[in-house]
């Protein structure tokens, strides 16, 4: 799979004038990115099942709900799509304000370019989509309006960094096309071992560029653990606030994964 500045690279003649910062060379490095690794190493024994994880909220509908929302339409909600769409703006916000890129640049041996930002947020939207789909309906149509922020905030992104408008939407199409390869990858992944987990991150997330196995390591522990965290999350409060805080790169206390912190809804003078 292409990487994303590898598609702006060539597909945008006026690429090299965008800005020097967020596009350097797609395999340079951050100086003095050495780290020193002595810590023991996450590997999970067995598969998730059904039985471990969380499931899905079943809802019945009427025939009605279900008509219109064959037909492409969004039938009655547990909410109204004013809280929700609230809600999944402050969850999107949340992945690319309360994430630490430079601590992904650092310990991945990341570029700090907009295909590292595009890559590490979409990441965290992806297990914000997994863990919002097992809310039934409106956990779904949720999933729907953080899509359509991320890639709102994209093209914003790319309007700032001065790229025509007619090459960023067939670049926009391009990157639509990853995203859901990606998503496919990394469903795949999370239902599999590590090692299937792994392989995953590897294609996707490191460009199939990773030499450093403890790297994938790194991440497919971050990612078990986020999941984890995200499912012990009350869904409710998910609808209605959309709040989430993400774990270290590199956890300094273990137990904490298991006490998430309540968020407290108020949606007063929005």
């Amino acid at each position: 799979m292409l990487s994303i500045a590898y598609i702006f690279f060539f597909l945008n003649p006026q690429w090299p004038q965008i800005s020097q910062a967020l596009v350097c060379g797609g395999s340079e490095q951050i100086p003095g990115i050495d780290v020193q690794w002595n810590r023991k190493y996450h590997t999970a024994n067995k598969l998730f099942t059904t039985k471990d994880s969380r499931q899905p909220v079943e809802e019945k509908v009427g025939a009605f709900t279900k008509i219109i929302e064959a037909m492409g339409f969004t039938g009655p909600l547990k909410y109204s799509k004013w809280k929700i769409k609230i809600a999944a703006l402050r969850m999107y916000t949340s992945c690319v304000e309360k994430t630490d890129f430079e601590e992904f640049f650092l310990r991945c041996q990341m570029p700090d370019t907009f295909n590292s930002w595009f890559l590490i947020t979409l990441l965290h939207v992806w297990m914000c989509l997994v863990r919002m789909k097992q809310e039934g309906r409106s956990g779904k149509y949720m999933c729907r309006i953080i899509v359509h922020f991320m890639w709102e905030d994209v093209e914003q992104r790319g309007r700032v960094m001065g790229v025509n408008s007619y090459i960023l939407k067939k670049n926009m199409i391009l990157m639509t096309n990853n995203f859901y390869a990606a998503i496919l990858g990394y469903d795949e992944g999370i239902l599999s071992d590590d090692h299937g987990l792994a392989a995953a991150l590897w294609r996707t997330f490191f460009n199939q560029k990773c030499e450093d196995p403890r790297q994938l390591e790194l991440l497919v522990e971050y990612v078990r653990k986020q999941i984890q965290y995200l499912d012990s999350m009350n869904g409710e409060d998910l609808l209605l606030t959309g709040e989430v805080s993400w774990r270290p790169l590199v956890e300094k206390n273990p137990q904490s994964v298991l006490k998430p912190h309540s968020p407290t809804y108020n949606d007063e003078g929005l």
